[in-house]
């Protein structure tokens, strides 16, 4: 996966809280730093989401996305 965004945290999902329409899904980048993202509950099935899987937090201004590797 290639982005123009330079901020890229790479980790693993330790807790995925989901609601009605939004997750809140939270990544362990390392050196005891956690990062939460709010995706969309369809966003989390879409990317095949679960606590112990990779991920990647995109941070681009005040957003953050999450992206896996295909």
């Amino acid at each position: 996966m290639k982005l123009s965004a330079r901020n890229q945290l790479t980790g693993k999902i330790t807790h995925i809280e989901n609601g009605a329409v939004n997750s809140i899904v939270t990544i362990d980048i390392g050196g005891d730093n956690q990062i939460t993202a709010t995706i969309s509950v369809k966003s989390v099935q879409d990317l095949g989401l679960a606590v112990g899987k990779d991920a990647i937090a995109v941070i681009k201004a005040t957003s953050v996305m999450v992206g896996i590797d295909d």
